[in-house]
């Protein structure tokens, strides 16, 4: 007879306040690096776009294409990343190529930091 109060108990399923605990922890450090992060990858892709039109309809020359960068990111601005002066422009088969790297520092709690390191290049 003891073995039925006992036998019901000892088949329970379920988490312990420790691993809701635990599992909170991790889903709030996944949340905020993707909530830090995100912003981070959409200036990237706009870098990307940009770099893109300018290397079609920027101009000819390295400064037209500087300048056209420059109109560019006063327009974007969530640009703050690089400048004009920062992209490495170059002529692959006659074919204007717009180049750019650059290093994202994220602070995600201090003194914890995430260094994201971009590149890219017109098509």
């Amino acid at each position: 007879m003891m073995r039925n109060r006992i036998a019901p108990f000892a088949s329970q399923r379920g988490i312990t306040l420790l691993g809701l605990l635990l599992w909170a922890v991790i889903i709030a450090m996944g949340a905020l690096i993707a909530m830090r992060v995100a912003p981070t990858v959409n200036e990237y892709y706009t870098i990307l776009r940009s770099v893109n039109v300018v290397a079609t309809e920027g101009g000819n020359t390295v400064p037209e294409i500087r300048a056209a960068f420059e109109k560019r990111k006063q327009v974007e601005y969530s640009i703050t990343s690089i400048g004009g002066n920062d992209l490495a422009i170059t002529k692959e088969n006659e074919k204007i190529v717009v180049s750019f790297a650059y290093n994202k520092e994220i602070e995600l709690i201090a003194p914890v930091y995430l260094l994201i390191k971009y590149e890219g290049r017109s098509r």
